[in-house]
């Protein structure tokens, strides 16, 4: 039984213009220190898939068998793991035979000798990897986790056949993505990453691999709740339009809704240790008259299959403008958070057309938002791709570094809290 692991509270501005119909609010979900700790955390599942392929050899196969021999250190002792060795098929370094093994001090032992066996070859197919990775799962609670590095793109799979796996192994287990050097591709990972409800990003250089793999591991292991979701409830005539994750990143849970009961779905959030995510939800409810009040939705958090927290997001019908024209300043930022997101990906995807208008004005809102919200990292990564002038004035640069490039485009997704609610930690 899980008890005092969560705190859930609501942000928002109730007040609604006369006919008005949309509603915002800011969900805060927080993982306490006190709940998480004495919470029995299930068990634990980790399966590490290196690619193989023929690209990765040299010194990134090196530098990722070194890295994988480190994650294999980070295991707690009775974890259950496995290696696997991906490239136009997926092949099991450890154990040989298609199953979990415990992790102790033998054969976190056995795993690494099996590790420093690997060797390079073939072609590149990650939904075939991913597919083995849900198999080791399979039939398994608690806690799941993969971690997938490539170097390269899956060209030996079409988009329909990745999508299809994908689709199949959701909610199976959450996997974070990783990509070495600069000749993947950031939209193919970030597919990856946001079926499972993991995180993308860039090694640039093979060397930082190795730390990587250790707080990517370190991170998994701190999990002691799995299977969390939101479930929302919402009247009759209503419509949840969207669902986001928006604090520590951007993601949007809208399309992963499972019915839950009359007019409520939940929404996966993946496994928790200590720690605060912010959501933002979107509800268009029937419109009101002036004094009219109503609940817009009921927000529950549920592990375990159990209710930890709830709390409601209200709507009311005012003919005051000063209170139906307020807009709450943590939707603002998170919705100026979204629109960061999205418009740095838009960006660099028109430079990388060669539309030098659509990817100077979308950087140059981008520099405007990420100023604006002080999201410092991504304002010194912008800097790398556009300069700024005189009166804020964008230019692209002429020569950027690609490795910069993808950094942007990954980690454009990451947010920052408002500067109330870091004031208020």
């Amino acid at each position: 039984m899980i008890t005092g692991a969560f705190g859930l509270t609501v942000d928002q501005n109730r007040y609604l213009p006369e006919n008005g119909r949309e509603v915002h609010a800011i969900v805060t979900v927080t993982g306490t220190a006190s709940g998480i700790a004495a919470s029995a955390g299930p068990d634990a599942a980790e399966v590490i898939i290196v690619d193989n392929s023929g690209s990765m050899s040299g010194d990134c196969i090196y530098a990722a068998k070194r890295a994988a021999k480190i994650a294999v250190d980070g295991l707690r002792d009775g974890v259950a793991f496995a290696i696997v060795a991906g490239h136009d098929r997926a092949k099991m370094v450890y154990p040989r035979t298609r199953q979990l093994v415990r992790s102790d001090p033998a054969t976190r032992r056995e795993a690494k000798e099996a590790i420093g066996k690997i060797t390079t070859t073939g072609g590149t197919a990650m939904g075939t990897w991913l597919r083995l990775a849900a198999e080791l799962f399979d039939g398994r609670g608690g806690l799941r986790h993969a971690i997938l590095l490539t170097d390269g793109v899956n060209q030996h799979e079409s988009e329909h056949q990745l999508g299809r796996i994908l689709t199949e192994i959701s909610g199976g287990f959450v996997c974070d993505c990783r990509g070495v050097g600069t000749d993947w591709e950031v939209a193919e990972l970030r597919r990856i990453a946001d079926a499972l409800l993991g995180t993308v990003d860039i090694i640039p250089d093979p060397a930082g691999l190795a730390a990587d793999f250790r707080a990517m591991t370190e991170h998994a292991m701190g999990k002691a709740v799995a299977d969390v979701a939101l479930r929302i409830w919402t009247p009759q005539n209503a419509v949840l339009r969207y669902v986001k994750q928006v604090l520590p990143a951007v993601a949007d849970l809208t399309g992963k809704r499972v019915e839950a009961g009359a007019q409520t779905g939940d929404y996966p959030t993946g496994a928790w240790g200590r720690e605060t995510r912010d959501y933002h939800v979107c509800v268009e409810v029937p419109a009101g008259a002036v004094g009219r009040e109503m609940r817009a939705a009921w927000i529950k958090l549920v592990a375990g299959g159990e209710v930890q927290a709830s709390a409601n997001v209200l709507a009311e019908w005012t003919d005051d403008e000063a209170l139906s024209t307020r807009i709450n300043p943590r939707v603002a930022h998170y919705t100026g958070q979204a629109e960061l997101a999205a418009v740095i990906q838009e960006g660099l995807e028109a430079r990388r057309a060669g539309d030098e208008d659509t990817a100077t004005a979308r950087l140059g809102r981008a520099v405007r938002l990420a100023g604006e919200s002080g999201n410092t990292p991504l304002s010194e990564l912008l800097a790398k791709v556009v300069e700024v002038g005189e009166g804020g004035t964008v230019r692209l640069r002429r020569q950027v570094d690609k490795a910069d490039e993808m950094s942007l485009d990954t980690r454009s997704v990451r947010t920052v809290r408002t500067r109330r609610a870091a004031d208020d930690a």
